[in-house]
């Protein structure tokens, strides 16, 4: 390792995470669970609100879980690096496929003031391989009979069993529904995947206050979850920016700054530089402990915080 390269200790002050909120998380009986889900998004709500620059990443980690989990529902074999594979290695333009549409439309939560799209209950469907009608209508209509008149979680989880009233096919799109119904709820501008990494196959068999109750324990430890998760790339980001300025190689500067968005990037060429030199700062990267090699393959790398 270069001398005037050292990993970097950078101090960081989080916010902690109450113990109590760790434990009553996942609690399985409804008053407990609407009581812990409740304190946990909480605690969650400031970070979900910031402008904090990991966010972009931290919503894309949290979209590839989703993706996974549903994908896993459907009985697909595509884990997560099969889906990040789907968009990373995919030429613009060319068709991802269906898992890469997949974590497309998970990514799709995420986006800046997605919510207020006028067009994204047409849109929807498509994204995860749908029909648009009857869905269309139905998504237009859930936030105005539901939105402000009853508590957030019961809102969420009750429009997202609407959708799976049409049937198993839809279990992808009630669960992204279900988080957008919620953050909606919450005055949430841009939503977060919580609930589909966290609820168990055997929920989508209940009915009325059991899948309420189901909805809000996955919510609960969905948001610990994301609240650890955004510790640790906050934690990263701020190493990676802290040596950032002292990396040499002409593209050094566009990397760190696409590494602090994006869930995954290849060592390639940049505007001024090779391949060869790519890989070289890539390298220097994770031998450092800033930068992880996602794929475990020798070829066709991909890197990322």
């Amino acid at each position: 390792m270069p001398r005037d390269l050292k990993p970097p200790t950078v101090p960081r002050s989080d916010p902690a995470l109450p113990r109590w909120v760790r434990q009553g998380a996942g609690r399985e009986d409804l008053e407990t669970a609407l009581f812990s889900a409740g304190a946990a998004l909480a605690a969650l709500d400031p970070l979900a609100r910031s402008d904090d620059p990991a966010g972009s990443l931290w919503r894309k980690r949290l979209a590839l879980s989703a993706a996974a989990a549903v994908a896993t529902l459907e009985g697909r074999r595509e884990a997560e690096g099969q889906l990040r594979d789907a968009l990373a290695l995919c030429r613009l333009g060319d068709d991802p496929g269906p898992g890469g549409r997949l974590l497309i439309a998970w990514r799709h939560l995420g986006a800046a003031r997605a919510l207020h799209s006028a067009d994204w209950p047409a849109r929807l469907p498509g994204l995860f391989d749908l029909p648009p009608h009857p869905l269309s209508d139905l998504l237009r209509d859930l936030a105005v009979r539901f939105a402000g008149r009853i508590l957030p979680l019961r809102f969420a989880a009750e429009a997202a069993r609407e959708v799976l009233a049409l049937g198993p096919a839809h279990r992808g799109l009630a669960l992204w529904l279900a988080d957008a119904a919620l953050a909606r709820a919450l005055g949430w501008d841009r939503p977060l995947p919580l609930l589909a990494a966290h609820l168990p196959r055997a929920a989508f068999r209940l009915e009325g206050e059991a899948w309420l109750t189901a909805c809000a324990a996955a919510w609960g430890r969905g948001a610990v979850a994301a609240f650890d998760l955004h510790t640790d790339l906050a934690r990263r980001a701020d190493a990676l920016r802290a040596i950032a300025l002292r990396l040499r190689g002409k593209d050094a500067a566009a990397v760190v700054a696409t590494l602090l968005a994006e869930d995954a990037l290849a060592a390639q060429a940049g505007a001024q530089t090779s391949d060869r030199a790519a890989r070289r700062l890539f390298e220097r990267l994770t031998a450092l402990g800033l930068v992880r090699e996602l794929t475990g393959r020798p070829t066709f790398r991909l890197y990322g915080l």
